[in-house]
């Protein structure tokens, strides 16, 4: 991304489906802190052009992610793969690393039929491979409505679980995807002002 994106079930409750995982709080992404903006994107003219605009920590940077396909159909693949996750697909990288974290905000957008936002996000999850303690809730910010998840994601690379989050919220133009990651759980969670920032000033351009 500014090349290729750089690598780095529960029961049902009464409104979204899932109820909250062991350990996990429900207010977790209510109580964190938010980051202090150094801008917004999503508007025409900035960094990335989007169905939705939010503001990005300060010191964060965002680029539009590049659909260049690689120079060999093997290149071409791998970046195909990278660039899809189950119904949606990347279009904008937010770096936290100018800022001192090792990590990316970054945000996914599907077809207009891709299906509500709460259905494309079980189906991002799905695609995460090996999560479990899922936790999904319903979202709103903006005049957008959605759904929200926290889970734990193994690492292939780690071999340990880590910490990760997302949203969906349905557009005119497309569901919209928010996800947040990290190196690992410590990292996750030092970047969470900077996701709570962009969760809270999500809105439609």
């Amino acid at each position: 991304m500014g090349g290729a994106l750089t690598a780095c079930s529960g029961a049902s409750d009464p409104v979204d489906g899932a109820a909250p995982a062991a350990g996990a709080s429900a207010t977790v992404a209510d109580e964190a802190a938010v980051a202090r903006s150094g801008g917004s994107v999503g508007a025409r003219g900035s960094a990335c052009e989007l169905p939705v605009t939010f503001d990005i920590a300060a010191d964060w940077e965002a680029r539009a992610v590049d659909r260049t396909a690689g120079d060999s159909p093997a290149a071409e693949e791998a970046a195909g793969a990278l660039l899809h996750q189950g119904p949606v697909t990347a279009v904008c990288e937010i770096d936290a690393k100018p800022a001192g974290n090792i990590g990316f905000l970054r945000v996914w957008t599907g077809a207009s039929d891709a299906g509500d936002a709460r259905t494309v996000l079980r189906a991002f999850v799905a695609a995460e491979g090996a999560v479990n303690k899922e936790e999904y809730r319903p979202f709103r910010a903006g005049g957008l409505e959605g759904s929200e998840v926290e889970y734990l994601r193994t690492s292939g690379i780690l071999d340990e679980s880590k910490q990760e989050r997302a949203l969906a919220v349905s557009t005119p133009e497309g569901p919209v995807v928010l996800h947040l990651g990290g190196l690992d759980t410590e990292e996750h969670q030092q970047m969470l002002p900077a996701y709570e920032l962009a969760r809270k000033t999500l809105r439609t351009p």
